[in-house]
């Protein structure tokens, strides 16, 4: 394996981090961290650029810092991509099995991954992602890998997710611009549950939560596949801004008391645990009691899972998670967050940290870097060989390339 090809580096453009990962596939086939760069993001907002210049900046910023650490130089990232444009639906695709001897090849399971690709999408939207659920055979449901079964008949049950091109043009290109070309984009739910997830989990049942800065995304997966994806418009941003009203203190001191002391639970504080306040306008500090900052992030948390649980719910797929919930992301992070959650969904809920990595497993080992080393592992496990993406290139061009990775991501 040529020396570039070792290294695998993912990029997690959020609203309050832009995290970079650099991975290196070893000898016998494991991942190691190796580099890791961190910024403040700026100019981006919900997975949106708003501020071109000010998001190519943060990125630079944080993969001169991974290059530093990881001693390599960066000339190619996989790319998160996230927020409120992306849209996921299930879709079916039938074909007839064309062999003289009704034998299912990979050229059928390709047609009918196409055909169930060929919706009719809004002006505007491209396709991210067709991830096969299952395939049936004849009458036969639930196989996983038909090829080299007899039939008359092959259909297949995808997961098509579905982005704004502006949107994902846009990133792209503050990407670019930093001085790196994107070797693929991955919707950052099925990223971090690379990292974060358990074979085991995504057979029974089971919803990944990543609370973000500006976005809430979660994906529930079942029979060992993805079914749905969606995204919450609250993130832990709402939490921060919550505070600088109710506590009357600017905003990057709120950050620093949700960090430092917030609680997302008032029964989990004691009664007496005070903390100090800065003021506005250069007014003394204040001491308050910490049940107040908990009574502010309350009312927060609960709504963020009673949204998410209204979405589960209008999806069908209540039922469904017999794994329970895994929260994943910064906002997971703050104390109180888990019992909340068990208290609405009454489910079983953890926390999710990356696993599977070694070398500076230790210093990634947070919620907040679930989905840079996820993308670094999605690479990993379908080891891309495509052509890298520029600007503007349209869905299509990418779909040669994405097909030959299904293959390696399914069988």
């Amino acid at each position: 394996m040529a020396r570039k090809e070792r290294y695998l580096v993912g990029l997690d453009v959020g609203t309050s981090k832009i995290a970079a990962i650099v991975g290196e596939i070893m000898e016998g086939g494991g991942l190691d961290i190796i580099g890791i760069g961190l910024a403040d993001s700026r100019g981006i907002r919900r997975g949106v650029v708003v501020n071109l210049e000010a998001a190519v900046d943060a990125i630079k910023k944080a993969l001169e810092e991974a290059e530093l650490t990881a001693g390599v130089e960066i000339d190619s990232v996989h790319l998160g991509l996230s927020g409120a444009h992306v849209k996921g639906f299930n879709s079916r695709g039938v074909v007839a099995v064309a062999g003289k001897n009704r034998e299912v090849t990979r050229e059928d399971v390709r047609r009918a991954i196409d055909a169930a690709r060929a919706v009719a999408l809004p002006s505007g939207r491209e396709i991210m992602h067709v991830l096969p659920q299952d395939f049936v055979v004849d009458d036969q449901d639930g196989i996983g890998n038909p090829v080299g079964m007899t039939g008359a008949r092959l259909e297949v049950n995808v997961h098509v997710v579905t982005g704004a091109a502006s949107s994902t043009q846009n990133i792209v290109a503050c990407v670019n611009r930093a001085g790196v070309a994107v070797a693929d984009t991955v919707l950052e739910q099925l990223a971090a549950s690379e990292a974060v997830l358990t074979p085991d989990e995504k057979e029974l049942g089971v919803a990944l939560v990543d609370i973000g800065g500006g976005t809430t995304d979660f994906a529930i997966f079942e029979r060992g596949s993805l079914w749905h994806t969606g995204v919450v418009a609250v993130g832990g941003d709402h939490f921060t801004s919550d505070i600088a009203v109710g506590l009357r203190t600017p905003i990057p001191d709120a950050e620093k008391i949700k960090r430092r002391a917030g609680c997302a639970l008032s029964s989990m504080v004691e009664e007496d645990e005070t903390l100090e306040v800065a003021s506005v306008g250069g007014r003394k500090p204040r001491v308050m009691a910490r049940r107040i900052l908990s009574e502010i992030l309350q009312p927060r948390a609960e709504e963020i899972f009673h949204l998410l649980w209204d979405e589960i719910r209008r999806a069908g797929y209540e039922k469904s998670l017999h794994s329970g919930i895994v929260l994943t992301g910064g906002g997971a992070m703050l104390d109180g967050m888990g019992e909340i959650a068990e208290q609405i969904f009454d489910l079983p809920i953890r926390r999710g940290c990356p696993a599977g990595v070694g070398g500076l497993a230790d210093h990634v080992n947070s919620p907040a870097f679930a989905t840079a080393v996820g993308l670094v592992m999605y690479a990993h496990r379908n080891h891309v060989t495509e052509t890298p993406r520029a600007a503007g290139a349209g869905a299509f061009s990418k779909v040669a390339g994405r097909l030959r990775t299904l293959f390696k991501e399914f069988f």
